[in-house]
């Protein structure tokens, strides 16, 4: 009688361990047999191996446990053939070719389902700014600047729809664990209260994941740096190797914090907006001071002079880890502020047409 209840006992056990949520990856893949295939994630800024598996004539299984929802990519070994999907607790598929693994079919994934809606969705947009750009590198090359402005006011028209469907999404599936990961796509375009309520708003299980406690400490550090606080001080080297303080540069009746890189295209082509209004307005009170984020210092005092920037430049050569990025919560470029002659943040990331209209405002009567 005592064997009986002890062999149900290990048998309940054993049930309850097989219940425990976990992940089954079953793969079958053309034109595979005896392939290596690897599944990795992305930890602490690393690839890291969770499982791996060779097929057998296409086929493979690999199981595990995952926390919650993440981007993973399965890589087959000695190959160039990868794809990436949202790994997830549950019976996922994957079916497709050796030679076109980035197109497989996946299934079993709701966060991956999530994820290909949202790029279904926003394909025709997608597409769209593709061709807008496009036009945008001609018009700039032969310098019409009536169609570049043109143009730039359609990009920013199409941006801000593809933001708008993603909010959309994120006000509509508080429990999704791709939200998290579309509202940090955009989020640099936010203001602090913004991305603090979006978050507030998702559920609880997802806002446990790292990502969300890592949007939730920027919200900290984007509150110190709002429009209507002072700009906080900081000191980096100029190109001679000079320390100039923010505070000695503050007094101008309007000052423009420029975070930019040589290597950022983005800011490259802001840069002659930029000088525009650095030249028209700098005797009646704008100044620049610009902040690289470059790493490289021969390419940086290069694009200083290829793009005539005549303002001082100072910087750490430490990219995305410079001191400066880090204290006003910089984690996209290019990036701006603009503070009035107290030194107070008056506004953000104002480019082109809007920059200009902004000083015009303050200095142009």
């Amino acid at each position: 009688m005592k064997r009986i209840i002890y062999l149900i006992f290990v048998a309940a056990l054993f049930s309850s361990c097989s219940s425990e949520p976990h992940f089954v990856v079953k793969g079958k893949i053309d034109e595979s047999d005896s392939v290596k295939f690897l599944l990795m994630k992305r930890e602490a800024g690393r690839y890291v191996i969770i499982d791996s598996a060779v097929s057998k004539k296409g086929n493979f299984k690999m199981t595990g446990t995952i926390e919650f929802p993440d981007m993973v990519q399965l890589i087959a070994v000695n190959r160039e053939n990868r794809t990436s999907f949202y790994l997830e607790n549950s019976r996922i598929t994957i079916t497709g070719k050796l030679d076109s693994l980035f197109n497989a079919k996946i299934t079993g994934s709701k966060t991956q389902d999530e994820y290909r809606y949202i790029i279904d969705t926003r394909k025709p947009l997608s597409e769209k700014y593709s061709d807008l750009y496009l036009q945008y590198q001609t018009a700039s090359q032969v310098r019409d600047t009536a169609k570049v402005a043109q143009l730039e006011n359609e990009i920013e028209s199409v941006m801000k729809e593809m933001i708008a469907l993603q909010k959309d999404f994120i006000k509509n599936n508080p429990a999704s664990f791709l939200a998290p990961t579309l509202l940090n796509d955009f989020s640099y375009e936010m203001e602090a209260e913004e991305i603090e309520a979006a978050l507030n708003a998702m559920d609880t299980n997802v806002a446990k994941i790292p990502l969300v406690k890592e949007m939730k400490d920027r919200v900290a550090r984007l509150k110190t740096v709002s429009v209507g606080q002072k700009a906080p001080d900081f000191t980096l080297n100029n190109v001679d190797g000079n320390p100039v303080a923010l505070s000695s540069k503050v007094g101008s009746k309007i000052l423009l914090i420029d975070f930019w890189a040589a290597w950022c295209n983005p800011c490259r082509q802001e840069n002659p907006n930029i000088v525009k209004v650095y030249n028209e307005f700098h005797k009646k009170g704008f100044d620049v001071l610009g902040v690289s984020l470059d790493s490289n210092k021969e390419a940086w005092i290069k694009a200083i002079a290829n793009d005539k920037l005549s303002w001082t430049q100072v910087t750490d050569l430490e990219q995305y880890e410079s001191s400066a990025a880090k204290l006003y919560a910089v984690d996209a470029i290019p990036s701006n502020f603009l503070l009035d002659e107290t030194g107070t943040i008056i506004a953000r990331n104002v480019r082109g047409q809007a920059l200009y209209d902004k000083v015009n405002g303050v200095l142009g009567k």
